[in-house]
């Protein structure tokens, strides 16, 4: 019998496996990862109540469907959804989800960013996160060339906190604008209010469609028209879709009902004519030799205690392949190339934490081939920063971590970001954190992130007082530092919580490992609705 090979496979090595599933080990990392899914899924589990059964209630009641109701209709049947910054809020006085909904879906074969007003929660207004939650799904749409759908039924501003809120909330119409600018469709399905600054929504949207006796798009309500000029007006005669649809203009499409925009909406999209500009699917998208529910097991509660990346793409990347590239060079840093979902993907995954000088120049010249051949990076995280001491500052740990920064920086393929245990210090810069502009990035559930460890910081803090009361001549008062240093330890501990770090949408949202492969085959096929152009200019050299 004659056995043939697929050309399209790469020849990467098949990776094997040496998780001992019946290990004490093992059986530990299950139990904490289960243990903090269970805390997420609450947590969720209130996100999706909105503003409670009370006010979810009072909403149907006036015929009205609930924002993810709405969603769902919406969307294609069987239709993927990635909702994006789940827990933004969480911790603050706000509702947490802060009062929207935001996500990556398809719709009539077209995946878009949805943002979804969800008006059980104060009316939908907006507050400080909620605003923050809107800019950065703008930010995704624009950057992954995604267009936008609007579902509109908010009170406008959260006036007590408008100090906050005013000046930057103006960035919602410059983005929407600049969307529009680059040929990437905005629509708005206007559901309820959209008032005051709220109404230029739809007004700026390439698309409007509003629905009858509920829609209420206007600059001044009923009775900020009579204080300012006298006028008595009805909210039909100011802002009412049939108003809209005949006198204004302001509306496209007059909706008889929710159902009646949602499918008006779903008709906009397949008119679209849209195309992605990268190119599909390329390898086969065969599922990984083992079994993603291991991926419970593989990280350590204690982000001290070092795990093989490996372990982690054998349970991701189709059919477990993994060519490595420099095995045998700067080994704290796993770097090669796969694929997933049958996209080509170069990845960097930390092994053992730190990051030498071997293993950043490694990562620059990786990321510099990764640019020629035009090949997506996913970097997943868990490292505690580059190394300090002597020797290592004396062998230039500095230039050498400047050189993959410099890499990721100027790096124009899309960038994924996973936090998969530990995020600190310049690592999370070098490993493509937020500040450096990652398509999406997600963190798994018991993942953190901080400037260093909690301990670490404790201690430094603390050595810190005490030169600083022997310069001083003072006595050092060890029973106080070593209470300051509990509460700071506390302190930190709380705010490298991947809770408080979510909430502050410092990443796109919290990960079951196990959901990993499909967020990452839903994140690559968004970034390929754009072009995928590596950056040309320097060939690869060696530092």
């Amino acid at each position: 019998m004659t056995v043939s090979i697929d050309p399209r496979v790469a020849e990467g090595t098949v990776l094997s496996s040496a998780l001992d599933t019946r290990g004490e080990q093992y059986a530990a990392n299950r139990t904490a990862s289960l243990a903090v899914l269970d805390q997420l899924e609450e947590q969720l589990d209130l996100v999706r109540a909105g503003g409670g059964e009370r006010y979810a209630a009072r909403h149907r009641d006036r015929g009205r469907l609930l924002a993810r109701e709405r969603i769902e209709l919406l969307l294609d049947r069987d239709g993927s959804f990635l909702e994006l910054s789940s827990l933004a809020a969480w911790g603050t006085p706000f509702t947490v989800g802060a009062s929207i909904v935001t996500g990556i879906g398809v719709v009539s074969g077209v995946e878009c960013v949805l943002i979804a007003h969800d008006p059980t929660v104060r009316g939908g207004a907006m507050n400080p996160i909620s605003l923050k939650k809107t800019l950065r799904a703008l930010e995704i749409a624009r950057v992954n060339r995604l267009p936008v759908v609007n579902l509109v039924e908010s009170g406008g501003a959260d006036l007590p906190s408008q100090a906050d809120l005013f000046v930057p909330a103006g960035q919602i119409f410059h983005d929407l604008t600049q969307l529009s600018s680059l040929g990437i469709p905005t629509l708005a399905l206007v559901f309820g209010n959209s008032t005051a600054g709220g109404a230029y929504v739809p007004g700026m949207c390439d698309y409007s469609v509003l629905v009858d006796r509920q829609a209420k798009v206007f600059l001044g309500g009923p009775p900020l028209v009579k204080m300012a000029t006298g006028e008595d007006a009805d909210d039909e005669e100011l802002g009412g879709a049939a108003m809209h649809s005949r006198v204004s203009g302001v509306a496209d499409h007059f909706a008889v009902d929710e159902r009646d925009a949602i499918r008006l909406g779903r008709r906009i999209v397949s008119e679209l004519n849209w195309r992605k500009q990268g190119p599909g699917p390329s390898l086969p998208a065969d599922e990984p030799l083992y079994d993603p529910e291991e991926l419970l097991g593989i990280a350590p509660a204690d982000i001290r205690v070092p795990f093989d990346p490996r372990e982690v793409l054998a349970r991701v990347v189709d059919g477990s392949r993994f060519g490595e590239y420099k095995p045998e060079y700067g080994t704290s840093l796993v770097t090669g190339f796969a694929s997933v979902h049958g996209f080509p993907v170069g990845v960097l995954a930390n092994a053992r934490g730190v990051l030498f000088s071997e293993e950043a120049k490694k990562a620059a010249e990786f990321i510099q081939l990764a640019n020629q051949v035009d090949t997506p990076l996913v970097f997943l995280q868990n490292t505690t920063g580059y190394m300090v001491g002597k020797s290592y500052e004396q062998g230039g740990i500095i230039k050498d971590g400047a050189k993959m920064i410099n890499a990721v920086t100027n790096s124009t393929v899309p960038h994924i970001t996973i936090n998969t245990a530990a995020s600190f210090g310049a690592g999370n810069y070098g490993m493509s954190g937020r500040a450096y502009d990652p398509r999406l990035m997600f963190a798994w559930a018991g993942a953190k992130l901080a400037v260093m460890g909690a301990a670490q910081l404790a201690g430094v803090m603390s050595i810190v007082g005490k030169a600083s009361a022997e310069a001083s001549g003072r006595p050092f008062d060890q029973a106080a530092d070593d209470e300051r240093r509990r509460g700071i330890e506390a302190q930190i501990e709380a705010e490298s919580h991947s809770f408080f770090i979510t909430s502050k949408v410092f990443d796109d949202g919290l990960l079951d490992p196990r959901d990993t492969r499909t967020v990452l085959g839903i994140a690559l096929s968004a970034a390929h609705s754009g072009p995928i152009e590596g950056r040309r200019g320097y060939g690869v050299f060696r530092m």
